[in-house]
């Protein structure tokens, strides 16, 4: 089984009509504000899915600050779960600062979604306020026995949209301070992979975290996978896409080009998924739904 644990979805209203939800959406405008940045639908990730190979994807919105963007996305990524059932696994994603964060997660998570995420931090970084605000949705998902993905990136090289002010030891700092979730770092964790070399504390200490490959082949040459499996092992890498940033054929074939035992690979490309979610084995595809 094929899982891509990091696609994003957006309801039609607002894939026709963007424009309108820029206004004190300072984080969308970025990231969206080019009609290059494509918006896709269930239907249109599902039907890819078919083309790629790919038997199941994690779904999630934006981490919108107004409640009603948060809740109504929320609301699609439960609706498009219900559609699709043996083909997507829906997270609730919202800005964590708002105080309806952990009553919204709650509802999300009790109708039927299986994490959060992808939260992001775009404009400050992972700092200690933004850790106050992770403790209340990180108790709900120690409760709840679910995962949180959570947008990091590299803090140096070039700038892109998306690329948060985030430092190494922030990143770190927010994996100490959760230990006991299960947490997935996107895009490959801002490199943090790399000091599980150091001889002292730091594996030890980040022996919850999972690492996606999200965008990796726009920030890093193939052999990233490689390395990452000889450095951290093949446990802890999740295949996500980035959906519709990138196809996953464009991984599968940065993979190909690697020294990848088949093994490792199935771990990247769905065992380590399944048993982050846990799924049932061997689960079926579904049927496109209108």
């Amino acid at each position: 089984m094929i899982i891509d644990f990091h696609t994003h979805i957006f309801p039609k209203p607002l894939r026709e009509n963007r424009e309108a939800y820029f206004q004190g959406e300072p984080e969308f405008k970025l990231l969206y504000d080019s009609p290059k940045s494509r918006l896709c639908g269930a239907r249109e990730l599902v039907s890819a899915m078919d083309r790629d190979g790919v038997d199941l994807s994690v779904v999630f919105g934006f981490p919108w600050r107004q409640p009603e963007h948060f809740m109504a996305h929320n609301d699609y990524i439960l609706d498009s779960v219900r559609r699709y059932p043996d083909r997507l696994v829906g997270f609730c994603c919202l800005d964590v600062s708002h105080g309806q964060a952990a009553r919204e997660a709650e509802r999300c998570l009790s109708g039927g979604l299986s994490g959060v995420g992808e939260l992001a931090f775009y404009q400050a970084g992972i700092d200690r306020e933004a850790l106050a605000h992770l403790e209340p949705i990180m108790a709900l998902c120690r409760e709840k026995a679910v995962p949180v993905l959570i947008h990091t990136n590299e803090p140096v090289g070039h700038w892109y949209p998306g690329k948060a002010p985030m430092e190494l030891s922030q990143i770190y700092r927010m994996a100490t301070t959760f230990p006991e979730n299960r947490m997935v770092l996107a895009h490959w964790g801002g490199g943090l992979f790399f000091y599980y070399l150091m001889k002292k504390e730091v594996k030890e200490r980040l022996g919850h975290l999972y690492v996606d490959t999200a965008a990796s082949p726009f920030l890093y040459d193939p052999q990233v996978f490689e390395i990452a499996v000889k450095i951290m092992g093949s446990d802890r890498i999740l295949f996500g896409s980035d959906f519709p940033l990138l196809k996953p054929a464009r991984y599968f074939a940065d993979m190909d080009g690697v020294k990848l035992v088949p093994g490792d690979r199935e771990k990247i490309c769905g065992l380590n998924a399944q048993n982050l979610l846990g799924l049932a084995m061997g689960r079926p595809r579904g049927e496109i739904r209108n």
